[in-house]
This record gives structure tokens, sequence and C-alpha cells, in this order.
């Protein structure tokens, strides 16, 4: 009974050091949906991370409909909304900083 409830509490204790499957994000997803030659597994996976950094959720999941409809993209961008040019400011800010960190 003792050798269980230490082989228990040690269990308890290390479950949450190991690692959590991974998953990918909105956009990390998209970019490897995409079309594009250059779309690697390792550059998507790089700019998933920084969106993970940079947008919130929900502004990944608008974000990734850009893959799929680049007139979407555009239409924000000339969107005279405040919620639209605060997404937007936010979506550059985002590419830029992708731009950085996972260009070759």
């Amino acid at each position: 009974m003792q050798k269980f409830l230490v082989g228990a509490v040690l269990a308890a204790l290390v479950v949450p050091l190991a690692p959590a499957p991974v998953q990918a994000g909105p956009i990390e997803s998209a970019c490897l949906r995409s079309d594009r030659p250059q779309a690697t597994r390792a550059l998507c996976r790089c700019i998933g991370a920084v969106a993970n950094n940079t947008l919130t959720r929900s502004e990944q999941r608008r974000a990734a409909r850009f893959f799929r409809d680049p007139q979407l993209a555009q239409d924000t961008r000339m969107s005279r909304g405040a919620g639209d040019n605060e997404f937007w400011t936010r979506y550059r800010a985002f590419g830029a900083a992708a731009e950085q960190r996972c260009a070759p």
C-alpha cells in the first residue's frame, strides 16, 4: 500500500512536467494548408509562434481566413470601421514581427 501511495505521488508530480502535445494554431494551420511552395513546416511553425505572441486567438482565426480569401484582407485593410482599423494595425505588427523573426 505504501509503495502504491509513493508511486501515485510521484506520478502526480511528474505528469505536469511532461510536455503537452503541440497543436497548430489557426495561422500555422492555414499556412500549412496553403498552396504556396515556400510554406514549409518550419516556416509555418515560426509564423504560428509569432502569431501566438502578437494576436489573440480570435484575431488569428480572422487572419487565417486571408490565406483562403486574399480579397478579405484587402477589404479589411480598406475598411473605415474602427474595429477593422485596430485589427489591421495589430495584423501589420504581426506581419512585421513574423518577417523579422522567420525570414531565412
